[in-house]
């Protein structure tokens, strides 16, 4: 049985003439009686009376509201189908880093809403690994995280977005924390530093670094958000290596660059074994724009390399 033969006993129904059933139907009156005749077959009893007008049988009779529900039902799923794939409903389940969250997310989920005001978004907030495991879970359908040295897993598939340098957070409000406005691992060690906790992506990169210098961090206070580390850093409590598009929109931060310099790689990654839904491809392209609009303003640090254009 098919939606095809319903829809052809439907408006042979409607109609009471195999003929013009056919004219509504769009095909040959043999193709639409040949169709109708397997129908039945497959049913086991006739549904019309093919006589003078056509009437229905017992059979169709109790088949007809049957067959208008399974119709108008497939209409009800090709239309949802539709709204989603044109955008005008459906679901996005995005995760971040939350210094990504407070850089650039913030802006582009405002831009993809006014877009795509009937999309609901759901926002997941966690350091790059946990974030990882909850796509490969079916978790999420898209998340910004941090790509480190050894790569991430090859089941994910990665679009680079930039490569952002990591400078040293320290009040503006006190004395510079370096004279050249720059400084070294070794010059930074003998600060108090305020670390985020296990977890964040930017902790192992400060700590390696750290180890790779030979020297051991002087902690004022670990553990905390990124919000509450930034929040310590204003208020003096010590200083904070942090990603470059943090310092956008906080002017109570300096920003000293570090030498050698640290970097880190910023990608949006999605599962590769399934295709993405709509809304995710959508989100990508507007968080692409959203990055092309914003270095052509020069709205992004020099340190700022944008890796993947429109």
């Amino acid at each position: 049985m098919t939606l095809a033969q319903f829809g052809y006993f439907v408006a042979v129904a409607d109609v009471r003439s195999f003929t013009r059933a056919a004219e509504l139907a769009g095909v040959a009156q043999p193709t639409l009686s040949r169709q109708l005749k397997t129908l039945e077959d497959e049913l086991g009893a006739p549904l019309v009376n093919r006589g003078t007008p056509v009437t229905l049988t017992p059979a169709g009779e109790a088949v007809l509201p049957l067959a208008r529900r399974m119709l108008a039902d497939a209409d009800s799923a090709r239309t949802a189908v539709a709204e989603i794939v044109g955008l005008r409903r459906g679901n996005l389940r995005v995760g971040a880093t939350p210094s990504l969250c407070i850089g650039v997310l913030a802006d582009v989920l405002r831009v993809f809403h006014e877009q795509h005001p009937e999309i609901h978004l759901r926002l997941t907030e966690n350091g790059s690994q946990p974030l990882v495991r909850e796509l490969l879970g079916g978790a999420l359908d898209v998340a910004l995280v941090i790509v480190p040295p050894g790569g991430l897993d090859p089941t994910l598939h990665l679009t680079p977005l930039l490569r952002e340098r990591l400078s040293v957070a320290s009040p503006r409000s006190g004395p510079a924390p370096a004279r050249r406005g720059s400084m070294s691992i070794v010059e930074l060690s003998r600060r108090p530093l305020v670390m985020v906790r296990q977890g964040y992506d930017l902790r192992e990169v400060t700590l390696q670094a750290y180890r790779e210098a030979g020297v051991t961090p002087r902690f004022a206070v670990q553990g905390g958000e990124m919000d509450a580390m930034l929040r310590l850093v204003e208020t003096g409590t010590g200083v904070a290596v942090v990603p470059d598009l943090i310092f956008a929109g906080r002017p109570r931060l300096r920003r000293t660059v570090l030498t050698p310099p640290l970097y880190r790689t910023v990608a949006i990654a999605r599962r590769a074994d399934i295709t993405p839904i709509q809304s995710a491809q959508a989100f990508t392209d507007t968080l692409l724009s959203f990055l092309d609009d914003v270095a052509a303003a020069g709205g992004l640090s020099a340190d700022v390399q944008i890796l993947h254009r429109r």
